[in-house]
């Protein structure tokens, strides 16, 4: 401890554990010297909450080679029209079905090591990719095998979610506040104070996606639904709290 301390009359403890720091202040009184650091506890809280997800985001599409970019984009508009109206058919809402991806790129012969002229364009390929939302999980099988049926030849991954996951924010925002808690009085229990008012609140709040399952699309569709394992959704809520030290 130096000279300058000792004269203030301050004594400063660092307690660190995982994603919580301690500061500890002078001891006599609730207020610090003038020109002291605050005497505060820092502390960070965790919540979760697990819950079965409700809906589902299919990204599916249909890609076409033709000898010129017309006939190759002709199919694939046919393809395609089949594939939004199988949707649709299929009690996907219009709101729910939405393009995110389109191109159209030349193709080339395969790559020739002595080759001394520029590569000639022997074709085209044109992808139309559409990303629908599936609010009747129990569909979703169903909704798979039709799509293949329909056309799709591309479907390049399924995510589950939450249609309100509100309700499940709060309830892990109640328990990240009440780890923090905990951790604090734990931190001061050991370090021979007591908490005081929460000086600081910040948050961080994040819905964990299930991973996105990638499907290659078969020719001939199965004659029963595609198989689906939903699993659990993970609510997380992360907080950072600040309390004085009395």
């Amino acid at each position: 401890m130096n000279t300058r301390a000792v004269a203030a009359g301050a004594g400063f403890v660092v307690v660190a554990a995982l994603a919580a720091a301690i500061l500890i202040g002078p001891r006599n009184g609730n207020t610090a010297p003038d020109g002291a650091p605050p005497r505060l506890i820092a502390v960070a809280g965790l919540g979760e909450v697990k819950a079965r997800p409700d809906m589902a985001t299919i990204s599916s599409g249909v890609v076409t080679e033709g000898a010129t970019a017309k006939e190759a984009l002709a199919r694939n508009n046919t393809a395609m029209n089949a594939v939004i109206a199988a949707l649709k058919n299929a009690g996907v809402s219009e709101d729910d079905i939405q393009t995110s991806d389109f191109s159209v790129s030349p193709k080339y012969p395969p790559y020739q090591p002595n080759q001394t002229t520029a590569p000639r364009i022997v074709g085209y390929t044109v992808s139309n990719q559409v990303t629908a939302q599936v609010k009747d999980l129990a569909k979703l099988g169903t909704i798979l095998d039709t799509l293949v049926q329909a056309g799709s030849n591309q479907i390049n991954g399924i995510s589950f979610g939450l249609n309100e996951p509100k309700a499940k924010l709060d309830e892990a925002r109640k328990k990240a506040v009440a780890d923090a808690r905990a951790k604090a009085e734990l931190y001061a229990e050991a370090a021979g104070v007591s908490l005081g008012k929460v000086i600081q609140i910040s948050e961080s709040t994040a819905v964990i996606p299930m991973p996105m399952y990638k499907m290659e699309a078969r020719a001939q569709a199965a004659d029963a639904s595609v198989p689906i394992a939903a699993g659990q959704q993970t609510v997380a809520a992360n907080v950072s709290i600040t309390y004085e030290i009395q």
